[in-house]
């Protein structure tokens, strides 16, 4: 944790000396303006790139039936139906940069549910030393900081909810380091106040801490991205660990912030130590892409004679848009496919949780612009040989403006 804390220390004096330069030489008055409109909405943005000011809204529309929601519980499954029709997610993006072209910056808002997802702002004159400061979505998992506008399926796999960091406030120092050879790697590395989206404290003197090492194998850097939409010619891939150590109320997060799993209430300050690690993989060339990850977390309940919890889950999905290989295939449309699986509590033989995921995007243009449909099974198996079972059937547009 000392090392992390002097990463960090380092890469702020570093960035915070870039920026006051950067300032210091900002004396002559923006005259041209120029108004676009590109893969991040409208653009308003300076001559010189000194100046930018991006500014986008995304809608989702979805019906489903019998429900919406995951299974989570025993209970959950053969519910009554529910089938829903409603605006899903209603988006404000900005973005851009200021002063100089690596001062950036990006705020989100859900006009949905009037709450304030990101605001950062990020530092980046140099490849191999970042910073970034407010609140965002912690890179430690690759379905989760993939945008819910950008995801091959309609939304992320039954095991992020229990495997998830979410939204965190806190610093970060990231980069890329690599030469012309097989050294190619991103890094982060960060503190946090470790409390979700929205909590501007801490509950106790514990940071939650987290690190991400990603080897670029064939000098690609793959991004957080899922559809291989440009066709790449040349392959990419990567593989990545990352870990987070934290100690709060809470044994899960989401969007709405910090929040309790299944069998876990929320209880004192401090009361829950949560370790938990993230196997990480994905390759993408010429309209297909996969992506798989591996969990494991536990969890102590400090409060309760340290008594621990072991949870496990992993996911494999794979998309491809055959239109590379077959010649009647349409162009615009990809076909993906997702198993997952997620252990509650991995002294509990058989005991499990299991989603298959079929779905069909047709790109109008790209993810700005696409319509899904999906078929879900789920099956969840107890020890006591209770069982349930559940088909879904989800059809959605996403449109961005």
């Amino acid at each position: 944790m000392k090392a992390i804390a002097t990463h960090l220390v380092h890469g702020l004096v570093l960035s915070i000396l870039a920026l006051n330069l950067a300032l210091a030489q900002e004396s002559e008055p923006v005259k041209n303006w120029k108004l676009n409109y590109g893969s991040k909405g409208f653009e308003i943005k300076s001559t010189d790139g000194n100046y930018k000011l991006q500014f986008q809204s995304r809608f989702q529309f979805r019906f489903a039936y019998p429900y919406d929601s995951d299974p989570v519980a025993i209970e959950d499954f053969n519910a009554d139906s529910n089938p829903v029709f409603k605006l899903n997610r209603a988006r404000l993006k900005v973005g851009g940069n200021a002063y100089k072209p690596w001062l950036k910056f990006y705020w989100e808002y859900d006009l949905g549910k009037s709450y304030l997802l990101d605001y950062r702002v990020m530092v980046e004159p140099w490849e191999g030393l970042k910073l970034k400061v407010g609140q965002w979505k912690v890179e430690y998992s690759r379905e989760r900081h993939i945008s819910s506008g950008d995801q091959q399926l309609m939304d992320r796999s039954i095991i992020n909810q229990a495997f998830t960091v979410d939204r965190q406030q806190g610093v970060e120092i990231y980069g890329r380091l690599r030469d012309h050879g097989a050294v190619d790697f991103n890094y982060w590395l960060a503190a946090l106040t470790g409390t979700g989206r929205g909590n501007t404290a801490n509950d106790d003197r514990h940071l939650m801490y987290f690190g991400r090492v990603q080897w670029n194998l064939l000098g690609e850097d793959i991004g957080f991205e899922s559809s291989d939409l440009d066709f790449r010619q040349k392959p990419a891939a990567i593989i990545a660990v990352a870990g987070v150590t934290n100690r709060s109320p809470y044994t899960r997060f989401s969007s709405s912030g910090g929040g309790s799993l299944e069998g876990f209430d929320e209880e004192e300050n401090g009361q829950y130590r949560v370790k938990q690690v993230n196997f990480e993989t994905a390759f993408a060339y010429n309209g297909f892409a996969w992506q798989s990850e591996y969990h494991l977390k536990d969890i102590t309940d400090k409060r309760n004679n340290d008594a621990s919890t072991s949870l496990r889950g992993f996911y494999v999905q794979a998309g491809y848009l055959a239109a590379a290989a077959l010649d009647w295939w349409p162009e615009p449309l990809e076909i993906a496919a997702r198993y997952a699986r997620y252990t509650p509590d991995t002294d509990l033989d058989h005991t499990f949780e299991s989603e298959k995921s079929l779905a069909f995007n047709w790109f109008f243009r790209e993810h700005k612009n696409k319509l899904t449909m999906e078929f879900s099974q789920f099956r969840y198996e107890l020890a006591n040989n209770a069982s349930g079972d559940e088909f879904r059937f989800r059809l959605q547009w996403d449109i961005s403006f």
